[in-house]
């Protein structure tokens, strides 16, 4: 190590340094939250209120597999989409860690209660198998991730189309804003189970926003554009599909 220069040196330094820091960071600061770290009562709550959107979700997609076969195709590449583009863990400058959701493109193909069930599975594995979230917080990561993010987008998504917004602007907004609200909520149930002994739950809730802002905000915006992009993709190959679930009409771009 003594023939190692001062620059050297220093790169080794910080690195231990900066390892040291995302080590001691707590793992809850991440939009899955870890297993443990909600209070019981909590996870409980949480899993209570996924109930009734996921029973809705299990009836949408049966009706919608039994009256619209093709239907299949795209809601199986809208589950790997979710499970993919969640995966993709990208660390913050703050110590925790980012990233996308995926659930727009299916809250806007499907609509907000089929993609709790793709949410909920994409969940499981991701908690068994990448120790990414947690069997006892799988309610609460549910609820923020698989229900809440994709009733915005789906929201956002008509509300465009309402109003004569660009269809691709539209898509962009509701997936980006959907990733945005998902991380709201998850800020909303930390700050609900540890509020700020200073301001409460509000101060708390600041808190959790402040840390997640400086990668999401930017990663918001790439799952926008990634979702216009599979849009485009499956307009070129799965048009068939897409006008059997009344995504895509004859006659119209």
């Amino acid at each position: 190590m003594s023939s190692w220069t001062k620059n050297e040196r220093q790169f080794v330094v910080f690195t231990a340094v900066f390892a040291g820091f995302i080590l001691a960071t707590p793992q809850a600061f991440a939009m899955h939250i870890m297993e443990g770290y909600l209070p019981v009562t909590h996870s409980i709550l949480w899993s209570v209120i996924s109930l009734p959107f996921l029973a809705a979700g299990i009836v949408s997609i049966r009706r919608t597999i039994r009256d619209r076969r093709k239907a299949l195709i795209l809601l199986a590449m809208s589950g790997a989409f979710v499970f993919v583009i969640s995966s993709l863990k990208i660390p913050s400058v703050t110590g925790s860690c980012s990233h996308m959701t995926g659930t727009g493109l299916a809250a806007i193909l499907f609509g907000p209660a089929a993609v709790s069930v793709l949410g909920i599975i994409v969940l499981l594995f991701q908690a068994i198998l990448l120790a990414h979230g947690g069997i006892t917080t799988l309610g609460a990561n549910t609820f923020s991730m698989a229900i809440a993010g994709p009733f915005l987008s789906w929201a956002v998504y008509l509300l465009c189309k309402k109003l004569g917004v660009n269809r691709k602007a539209g898509i962009f907004l509701a997936a980006m804003l959907g990733d945005l609200f998902t991380y709201c909520v998850t800020s909303l149930q930390l700050s609900l189970a540890y509020p700020s002994e200073s301001g409460g739950i509000a101060a708390s809730a600041v808190k959790f926003l402040g840390v997640f802002a400086p990668t999401q905000l930017p990663l918001a915006v790439i799952e926008g554009i990634l979702t216009v992009v599979m849009v485009i993709g499956m307009e070129t190959y799965a048009k068939p599909e897409l006008r059997e679930i009344g995504f895509l009409r004859e006659g119209v771009k």
